[in-house]
This record gives C-alpha cells, sequence and structure tokens, in this order.
C-alpha cells in the first residue's frame, strides 16, 4: 500500500535519501536508496535522484510492495503506440488521459490502458511508467517493458541525460532564443501549483521561437530538468503563458489587437497548448542516440491556423 508523508520544516533543505531515512525508519537507509535509485520511492511523484534537496510542503510517496504487485485494473483505455520493442514502448498520450490513479482519481487512467493492452506490465513497477505528463499536456511517453531497461532509463533520467522538447502556442511575441533558470517549488497558497520561490529547486527551461504568429507564438522548449509544472510556471512567470492553461493562465490573458472572434477561439480552447514532441536518449546496447518525434495533435494545429487568419 502506497504511504505518502510531507516534508515538515525541520527536514527542508535535506538530501532526499536521508530525509526518507528519517520519515521511514520501518526500512533499512540503504534499502531506502536502492528503491530511490530504482524509481520506486518518489518526489512530488517524480523520479528523482538520491541527493536531490528537498523542500517544506515536498511529498515522498513509498510503496514498498510496488516490485511484486500491481493493483491498477486493466482498462480499455485509447491511446496510440508509437513505436515498440521487447525493452520499452513509445506512447503518443492525448490530452484529458491522466498518467496513471491517484487522489481523487482511481481508473480511466493510462496505466489501466497499459494493463489491458500489455498485462505482462503487471510485472513491471507502476506498470512500467517512468516519466509523466500532465493529464491536459499530450505527446511523447516512454513505458518500460522490463526491469533492466526501466533501471537503466530510470538512471538516465536522474542524470538528466533524456532530451526532451516541448511544443507551446503562448501569448506574446518572442524575438530569439533564451534560458529561464528559475527555481520551482510548491505554491505557498494554492496546493495544486507550483510556483517560481528562491527555495525551490533548480529548473531550467531552453525557451526557443518556433512560429510566429502576431502577438502570439509556438515555440519549442526543452527541459534540463524535469519539475512539476516546470514549463507552465516557467513560461508564466516571463508574462509568456500557454494558451488554455487554466491554473497559470486563469485569467485568459489575451494579446493586444486581438479581435474579438479570435478572442473567442482563444478562451474556448480546452486544454494548455502543450505538446510532448521529441524524446532522445542513448541506446542501452551502443552509443547511439535514439530519437522519437509525435507531431502536434489535431486541436492545436487547428489553434495555430486559426491565429493565423487573424494576424
Amino acid at each position: 500500500m502506497e504511504v505518502t508523508k510531507k516534508i515538515t520544516e525541520d527536514l527542508s533543505r535535506e538530501r532526499f535519501d536521508k530525509a526518507c531515512a528519517i520519515i521511514f525508519q520501518d526500512y533499512s537507509r540503504s534499502q531506502l536508496k536502492k528503491w530511490i535509485i530504482e524509481g520506486r520511492v518518489l518526489l512530488n511523484n517524480e523520479i528523482a535522484s538520491p541527493k536531490e534537496t528537498v523542500t517544506i510542503d515536498d511529498e515522498i510517496s513509498l510503496n514498498p510492495v510496488s516490485e511484486k504487485k500491481i493493483e491498477w485494473e486493466p482498462q480499455n483505455i485509447h491511446f496510440e503506440v508509437i513505436y515498440q520493442n521487447e525493452d520499452y514502448l513509445i506512447i503518443n498520450k492525448p490530452s484529458n488521459l491522466v498518467i496513471h490513479p491517484g487522489s481523487g482519481c482511481h481508473d480511466g487512467t493510462l496505466a489501466n490502458g497499459l494493463l489491458f493492452k500489455f498485462p505482462e506490465l503487471n510485472t513491471i513497477p507502476r506498470a512500467g511508467i517512468v516519466h509523466r505528463l500532465d493529464k491536459d499536456t499530450s505527446g511523447i511517453l516512454l513505458i518500460a517493458r522490463t526491469e533492466k531497461f526501466r533501471n537503466y532509463f530510470v538512471n538516465l533520467l536522474q542524470e538528466r541525460k533524456v532530451k526532451k522538447i516541448y511544443k507551446a502556442i503562448i501569448v506574446g511575441k518572442i524575438i530569439g532564443s533564451f534560458e529561464i533558470n528559475e527555481p520551482i517549488g510548491r505554491d505557498k497558497t494554492n496546493r495544486i501549483k507550483m510556483s517560481i520561490r528562491p527555495d525551490g529547486k533548480e529548473a531550467i527551461s531552453f525557451i526557443k521561437p518556433c512560429e510566429n504568429l502576431g502577438n502570439y507564438s509556438m515555440v519549442d522548449v526543452l527541459i534540463e530538468t524535469g519539475r512539476t509544472h516546470q514549463i507552465r510556471v516557467h513560461l508564466a512567470s516571463k508574462k509568456l503563458p500557454i494558451i488554455g492553461d487554466k491554473t497559470y493562465n486563469s485569467a485568459g490573458n489575451i494579446a493586444k489587437d486581438t479581435s474579438q472572434e479570435l478572442i473567442d477561439s482563444i478562451r474556448s480552447f480546452p486544454r494548455q497548448a502543450l505538446h510532448s514532441f521529441n524524446l532522445a536518449f542513448k541506446d542501452m546496447y551502443s552509443d547511439k542516440i535514439i530519437s522519437f518525434e509525435s507531431d502536434i495533435p489535431n486541436d492545436m494545429k487547428t489553434l495555430v491556423n486559426t491565429i493565423k487568419k487573424h494576424i
């Protein structure tokens, strides 16, 4: 049974592995560190390195029986498999799909669908899920099919050796590429949000213009770190919010000189216009870099074309 504990002020700024040892005293420090390295103990629902620094209100999730059993129910959930081999699957996740069951969402997730289509994943922790996308973010996602590859890919993630590029449609016009290097932590007043915090965790995003859309833009975002809501928080902090982001652009900001017809189209866009476009990593058996891409989905293409009509 999964147990989740919150980091208190006295543990803030401790290493992840040390905080785990203090919180979960029923297990040895070496066992906990092993589970962290294998991605079985999560920090804010994400894989993290043992030396990661924790901050107040971070959440640590431990499932000591996850090695032996998956309790999620198989369900016939639609998603596209764009590549598969004996070690992993590459999924093109649709928007409006939660990655795995959790608080307030007990089924109907990608994990349920994975166990339906690939029953053998019930022997892999978290049904092979080694990284995540927000519910309303679409695009490329890797699923491990073997313990060996799972441990290999988790290690790549912890060492920041997995390249991830996203496409986002934002409010605002940008001229050239730039870096956003601002620490991110849990918002002090709203638990469902993240925010820029001096005491947060290092977060680095590289923004590159992809297509000029008048006073709007489509951008490529390469993330060096993988913090919760990182791209959404970073872009919003620079007054370049993602269209449709109800959490970080709740006012539905609109660029100046936007026609009423386009305002209506933008404000009715049902999700954040964010798509996981590219995933690249080194092959487990060679030095070859493997790369997968997924074109932006039809809803984002339609949004781009609508904006172009009103430029």
